[in-house]
């Protein structure tokens, strides 16, 4: 039986220190279990996650990167930079590396036609956010105001899109 697809969200928490940049979940985003109620707030689902994984004091920015379709609901990302004062790892233990060379050793995403949807990895849903945070380093002063020097010098690395990663030609099968 077909039932109405509900919305979810997931954050990627990111934080940036003097060694690099550093997913603070470990190896996954974290996200919804249930979706967004009608009387909800997408962004206040977000709160709640990192509230529930203690990051919540932590978020500098919280920005809305990309959306796609995941089982049977619409899932809202959002990459949620957090500050550190220290190193991440003292903070955040299980906390992974973000190596900026990870996209070229794992390949592009699969390519679609133009009139497909996408079915981009979850490295690259990570990897976009972060050139969308780079973006935003560029275009909008007020996002640009909550990085510190470790994230300028960080993404500093990467180019600033909004897209870009499907930018090889589909070829149908």
């Amino acid at each position: 039986m077909s039932e109405p697809m509900g919305v979810r969200v997931e954050t990627w928490p990111v934080a940036a220190d003097d060694i690099g940049l550093w997913l603070i979940s470990g190896d996954d985003a974290w996200r919804s279990s249930l979706p967004v109620m009608a009387d909800g707030e997408p962004h206040a689902e977000v709160e709640l996650l990192l509230y529930d994984h203690d990051a919540l004091d932590d978020v500098a920015l919280l920005h809305s990167t990309s959306w796609r379709v995941d089982e049977a609901c619409v899932l809202l990302t959002y990459m949620a930079l957090i500050q550190s004062s220290e190193l991440v790892r003292d903070r955040w233990p299980t906390a992974r590396p973000i190596s900026l060379a990870l996209p070229e050793a794992v390949g592009k995403p699969p390519t679609n036609a133009a009139n497909e949807p996408p079915s981009p990895r979850y490295i690259d849903v990570l990897m976009h956010g972060l050139r969308h945070l780079r973006f935003l380093l560029d275009h909008d002063a007020t996002a640009a105001a909550v990085m510190d020097a470790n994230w300028r010098r960080h993404l500093a690395n990467l180019e600033p899109a909004l897209a870009g990663m499907y930018d090889q030609l589909h070829q149908a099968s």
